[in-house]
C-alpha cells in the first residue's frame, strides 16, 4: 500500500532537518475538514502480539490499534522500511492528524478508567522535542487535555545516536503516556483523541491505545515505614526526597520492616541503594518515582542494589510502583536504568518502568532473581539485560515494547549466565537488534513468550556467541541444553543497515567461535510473516539445532538463509507463503548439513539457491495465515502428504487451499481447514458480511457440509447466519443454499450440518451475515463430503 497523499514517509537516507521540513509543510493535501462524517481507518488486517492465548504476557489492558479505529485522519503504511514513520508502529500502521479537528475514535470493549497510547510528535529543528497536548472525549464530550511531548524520540547518526536534527538516520519516533479518566466508562463507551490545534506540532500520529481498569490504591501494609509520614519524602514531586527515601529503605533493612510509598510523584535525582527490604507502593499508576540531577546528568532515579564488588544484595522485593525517568539521549557508561546492581534472591513484582536508559541491567554475579508482573516501556537502550554471570533468574510475565536495544537479553561477558529463564514475556518493536536474545549462557530457557515487529538489526529470537567476553575458554559461550518452545514471532527480523542485507527471525552466530558444545530445541513455535528470512546462520558456524512442530507462515525472502556451516535437525517443519520461488539460500554448500524427519513441507530444495544478490523483499503485510497473493509461488517440492485420506470419501477440504475476506490477530482461515476444532477462523468485528472460500482442487459433487466452533463449554449457544455458493473457475458463484440460521450449541458438539444438492463444485464459499454469538464471522473447521 503506498502512502497516502501529502504523507511522505521519513526515508533512512533523508536527512533529519528534511524530515522536520516534511512534518510541517508535507501535510496540506491531506487535510480533511473536522465536520467531516468518521470512517474507519480500513487498515490491512495484521496479527496483534497482544493477547495471544497461552502466548506473552497475560496484560491488565485491552489494546485496540488505531488503524483500525474510527477517524478522519490519514491511514500511514504498511510500510516496514527502517526510518519510515510506520515501520516504527505496532502492525507497521498507524494514523496521522495534522488539521484541528482531526481524531482517532476508539470504542470501549470492556469497562476501563484509564488509558495509554502511543503517538508520535515531530521533532523541532534544535533536536529537544516539541510539548503540546491531545483533548480525550468521551461520547462526544471533552474530558480533560493530555500533555505530549517529542522529547523522548528523535535520534539520529550511528551508535549510540544524538540529539542532532542535523545528522542523518533519525528513528525511534514514538512515545507512550498515560492518563486516568476519573471514573469507569462502560463498554460502548466513545473514547476520542482529538486535536483541538496544530500551533504546538504540526502532527500527532496515534498508534495505538491500551484501555485498562486500574484497581484502587494499595493501603499501607501493617508495621511497614512510610516514605512520607515517617521520614517526610515529597509526594508532590517539588523537592528532591533522594535522601528521605535512602533512610527509609536503611532504617527498614535494620529493624525488619517494609517501607511503603504511598499516593504521590516524589523527586529522586540519584539511586535509592537496597538490601534486605521490601520497598512496595499503592500500585504503579500511583505511586511514581521520577527525577534527574539537575546538574549531574550522569545521576538519575533508579532502585539498585550494591554492586557485586561492594557485596552485592539479597532478599529485596521491589513491588507495585512505577519508577518514569527523564532520559532523553543514550550514554552508555551512565548507570541511568530503572533498576541495576546486583541483587540475588530477590524480586521485583509489577513496576512499571519508563524513559530510563534501560528497565533492568543486572551486573553479576547474582543469583535466583525474578522480574515479573511488569511493564517496560520507551528505553534508549536494552529493557532488561542479564549481565556478568546472572544464574538461575526468571524474567517472567512481563511487557516490554520500544526499548532501543534489545529487549530482553543475556550476557556471559566473561563470567557464565547458567539457568536462566524468559518465559511468559511480550516483547514488541526494540528499535535497535533483538526482541530477545541470549549472548553465550549455558542451560538457557526462552520460551511461552511473544515477539513482534523487529525495526533494524536484528531478529525475533537470536541464540549467539558474540559480544565481548563470550567464549568457551571462560566457560561463557552457548552450552548445555537451550531451549526455545511454544514462541510466536510476528513480523520479526529485519534489515541490517551495516549488512545491507536482512537477518531473520530466528538467528544463530558464532561469530566470537562456532557454537559447538550445545543442544538448541526449538519447538512448538510459530514464525508468521517473517521481514526477512525465517530462520538464519551466520558468521563462525552454529552446529545442534533442532527444530521441531514449527510453523513457518510468511518469508519476505527465504524460509531458511544459511550464510555459514551448521547441522541442523528438521522434523514437522511446514512452511507456507515464502516469497522467493526456491525456499533455501545457501552458498555453504554441504557445510550446512540437514537431517530431515519426518512431516517436513515447504521450506526445502535440492539444489538451494545460491544468487549472490539479495532479493527485496516481499511483506505480506499481515502475514494472512492459510491465504496467499501472487507473490506466494507453489514450492514444487513439496511432497504429497501420505496422511491423507481418499479425497472421494474423507474430507475434502481439510488442509486445502484457504482464503478470507479478513482475519483478526492469529485466527486466520487456515485454522478452519486444519483438522483441529479448537482452532478457528474468526473475522473483524462488526464488518459482515464475510466469507471464507476453500479451493477443493478439482470440481467434486459436495452433498454435505459440517461446520464446527470449538467444543469447549465455554463457547455459549450461538446463531450464525450462512449462505453457501459455488464456482468451478473462481469467477462465477452460482448459490447451493440459500442464506439461513444455523445453531451451534456446545453440548450438542457446536456442530452444524448444511446438506447440498450435490452440484460440482471446485471452490466453495461460504458467506456469513450474522452471529448472535460475537459480532464476527468464526468457523473452527469446514467438512465437505459427497455422502
Amino acid at each position: 500500500m503506498t502512502s497516502p497523499p501529502g504523507r511522505r514517509l521519513l526515508r533512512r537516507s533523508l536527512s533529519a532537518s528534511l524530515s522536520l521540513a516534511l512534518a510541517a509543510v508535507g501535510t496540506a493535501a491531506a487535510v480533511v475538514m473536522a465536520g467531516a462524517p468518521s470512517a474507519q481507518a480500513a487498515g490491512v488486517p495484521a496479527p496483534s502480539p497482544v493477547g495471544i492465548p497461552g502466548r506473552g504476557a497475560t496484560v491488565p489492558f485491552t489494546e485496540q490499534e488505531a488503524e483500525y479505529a474510527a477517524t478522519n485522519g490519514a491511514l500511514i503504511g504498511p510500510d516496514r522500511l527502517y526510518g519510515s514513520l510506520p515501520s516504527e508502529a505496532s502492525g507497521r500502521q498507524a494514523v496521522t492528524l495534522d488539521s484541528a479537528g482531526e481524531y482517532v475514535e476508539f470504542t470501549l470493549t470492556a469497562p476501563a478508567n484509564a488509558m495509554s497510547f502511543r503517538y508520535s510528535l515531530p521533532d523541532n529543528s534544535a533536536g529537544t522535542g516539541r510539548d503540546a497536548s491531545i483533548d480525550v472525549r468521551v461520547n462526544g464530550s471533552s474530558l480533560k487535555s493530555v500533555p505530549v511531548t517529542s522529547k523522548y524520540g528523535w535520534y539520529y547518526g550511528g551508535y549510540p545516536f544524538n540529539n542532532n536534527p542535523g545528522d542523518t538516520n533519525p528513528h525511534h519516533f514514538y512515545d507512550e503516556t498515560r492518563t486516568m479518566f476519573g471514573s469507569t466508562l462502560a463498554a460502548g463507551t466513545k473514547v476520542r483523541l482529538q486535536v483541538t490545534s496544530t500551533a504546538a506540532s504540526p502532527s500527532f500520529t496515534i498508534d495505538l491505545a491500551d484501555f485498562e481498569q486500574v484497581g484502587a490504591p494499595i493501603g499501607k501494609p501493617s508495621g511497614a515505614l512510610d516514605v512520607v509520614g515517617d521520614f517526610g519524602a515529597d509526594p508532590t514531586g517539588n523537592t528532591d526526597s533522594t535522601a528521605k527515601f535512602q533512610a527509609a529503605v536503611d532504617a527498614g533493612r535494620t529493624q525488619g520492616r517494609e517501607v511503603y510509598i504511598p499516593q504521590g510523584t516524589f523527586q529522586v535525582n540519584d539511586h535509592i541503594v537496597v538490601d534486605k527490604v521490601t520497598l512496595r507502593g499503592a500500585g504503579p499508576w500511583y505511586s511514581v518515582l521520577t527525577g534527574r540531577h539537575p546538574t549531574d546528568r550522569s545521576k538519575a532515579v533508579g532502585v539498585y542494589g550494591k554492586y557485586a564488588a561492594q557485596g552485592g544484595s539479597s532478599n529485596v522485593t521491589l513491588k507495585d510502583f512505577a519508577i518514569i525517568g527523564d532520559i532523553r539521549e543514550r550514554v552508555d557508561n551512565d548507570q541511568v536504568n530503572a533498576i541495576g546492581g546486583a541483587m540475588s534472591n530477590s524480586v521485583v513484582d509489577n513496576v512499571w518502568m519508563q524513559h530510563t536508559k534501560c528497565g533492568a541491567w543486572m551486573d553479576g554475579p547474582m543469583d535466583n532473581f525474578t522480574i515479573r508482573n511488569s511493564r517496560i516501556l520507551d528505553q534508549t537502550a536494552d529493557g532488561v539485560n542479564f549481565h556478568y554471570g546472572v544464574t538461575n533468574s526468571t524474567v517472567t510475565n512481563t511487557f516490554v515494547r520500544n526499548t532501543g536495544d534489545d529487549g530482553l537479553a543475556m550476557w556471559a561477558e566473561n563470567i557464565p549466565n547458567v539457568k536462566n529463564k524468559f518465559t511468559f514475556n511480550t516483547v514488541i518493536l526494540p528499535i535497535l537488534a533483538n526482541n530477545i536474545v541470549t549472548y553465550g549462557g549455558k542451560d538457557i530457557t526462552i520460551s511461552d513468550n511473544v515477539m513482534s515487529d523487529t525495526i533494524t538489526n536484528g531478529g525475533g529470537l537470536h541464540i549467539a556467541n558474540r559480544y565481548p567476553g563470550v567464549n568457551s575458554g571462560q566457560g561463557t559461550a552457548v552450552s548445555g541444553t537451550h531451549t526455545a518452545a511454544r514462541n510466536t514471532l510476528i513480523r520479526t527480523g529485519n534489515n541490517d543497515f551495516n549488512w545491507r542485507f536482512g537477518v531473520g527471525a530466528i538467528w544463530f552466530s558464532g561469530l566470537n567461535e562456532p557454537i559447538s558444545n550445545a543442544t538448541i530445541n526449538i519447538t512448538d513455535s510459530e514464525i508468521l510473516d517473517s521481514s526477512y528470512a525465517a530462520i538464519h546462520l551466520i558468521e563462525g558456524a552454529s552446529n545442534g539445532l533442532h527444530f521441531d512442530n514449527i510453523k513457518i507462515d510468511g518469508a519476505g525472502t527465504y524460509a531458511l538463509q544459511i550464510q555459514s556451516p551448521g547441522t541442523a535437525s528438521f522434523n514437522k517443519v511446514v512452511a507456507t507463503h515464502i516469497a522467493q520461488s526456491n525456499p533455501i539460500h545457501n552458498c555453504v554448500g554441504s557445510g550446512f548439513q540437514i537431517t530431515q524427519g519426518s512431516g517436513n513441507s515447504g521450506w526445502y530444495a535440492n539444489p538451494p539457491a545460491c544468487t549472490g544478490v539479495w532479493p527485496d523483499p516481499v511483506w505480506t503485510n499481515g502475514g494472512v495465515p492459510g491465504s496467499g497473493g501472487p507473490t506466494d509461488p507453489p514450492d514444487p517440492t513439496d511432497p504429497p502428504d501420505p496422511t491423507d485420506p481418499p479425497e472421494e470419501t474423507g474430507n475434502l477440504a481439510q488442509g486445502r487451499t484457504v482464503t478470507e475476506t479478513s482475519h483478526v490477530d492469529v485466527y486466520g482461515a487456515g485454522n478452519a481447514v486444519d483438522g483441529n476444532a479448537n482452532s478457528y477462523w474468526e473475522s473483524r468485528n462488526n464488518a459482515f458480511p464475510q466469507s471464507v472460500t476453500v479451493d477443493l482442487g478439482a470440481a467434486k459433487a459436495v452433498k454435505r457440509l459440517v461446520l464446527k466452533l470449538p467444543p469447549a463449554a465455554a463457547w455459549a449457544t450461538r446463531t450464525q447466519t450462512v449462505g453457501v455458493t459455488g464456482s468451478t473457475d473462481n469467477s462465477t458463484y452460482n448459490s447451493l443454499k440459500a442464506s439461513a440460521g444455523y445453531t451451534f450449541n456446545p453440548s450438542t458438539g457446536n456442530t452444524a450440518t448444511i446438506t447440498l444438492p450435490g452440484t460440482s463444485t471446485r471452490y466453495l464459499r461460504l458467506t456469513f451475515t450474522g452471529n448472535t454469538g460475537w459480532p464476527a464471522a468464526q468457523l473452527s473447521e469446514l467438512e465437505a463430503y459427497t455422502s
